[in-house]
């Protein structure tokens, strides 16, 4: 049968958006992969103000529920302290121990891989792959750029950020993010505040 195929995508998911899961989906049909298990960020060491845990994991289960080959997990969420992709990706490979883990992450952040907490090592733990929009011309660091491939992929303009600034706007997100998210934004009152 084979080792699976799994793919992860990590990210604080504040909030989850159709460009996450485009990216996902393509990332799935390109590599040949059985799932991609979608990882929320509990506590980001490079990243501040975000939207608290619980209401970025539940966004998150809301928005891939209708594909069964997406699922989400609450390692980095039960997890103490900072969030490490290291310690991330040795405990989802301790769990798949069958699996050979895909790690989709935007190529922006590729780009910066060499400050990530325990690099060189999270290359060893899974094969990361670079997802950028199309047409835009982006090279890598020569030190990855033989072992990350990069793959083009359509909505990936569509920007966590923009979608809260939208919201304390009172700007329209409907068809940024999947209608349950405008749903659960409105009725928690998300981004309403700075966190």
């Amino acid at each position: 049968m084979g080792m699976r195929r799994l793919g992860v995508m990590g990210g604080t998911f504040d909030p989850i958006h159709n460009g996450h899961l485009v990216a996902a989906s393509e990332a799935a049909a390109a590599l040949g992969l059985d799932e991609v298990i979608f990882v929320p960020t509990n506590d980001s060491y490079q990243k501040t103000d975000f939207a608290p845990a619980e209401h970025r994991y539940l966004m998150t289960v809301i928005a891939t529920a209708g594909n069964p080959r997406f699922s989400v997990s609450r390692v980095e969420i039960d997890r103490q302290g900072p969030s490490f992709t290291a310690d991330t990706l040795r405990e989802l490979g301790e769990t798949y121990p069958d699996a050979k883990l895909f790690f989709i992450t935007g190529a922006d952040a590729v780009s910066n891989l060499s400050t990530w907490h325990q690099y060189p090592d999270i290359l060893e733990l899974a094969n990361f792959v670079a997802v950028t929009r199309p047409g835009h011309d982006f090279k890598l660091p020569a030190e990855v750029a033989d072992r990350v491939p990069i793959l083009e992929i359509p909505a990936m303009a569509i920007s966590s950020t923009d979608i809260r600034s939208r919201v304390r706007e009172n700007r329209p997100i409907w068809y940024l993010v999947p209608d349950g998210i405008v749903q659960y934004i409105a009725k928690t009152n998300l981004y309403r505040e700075v966190w």
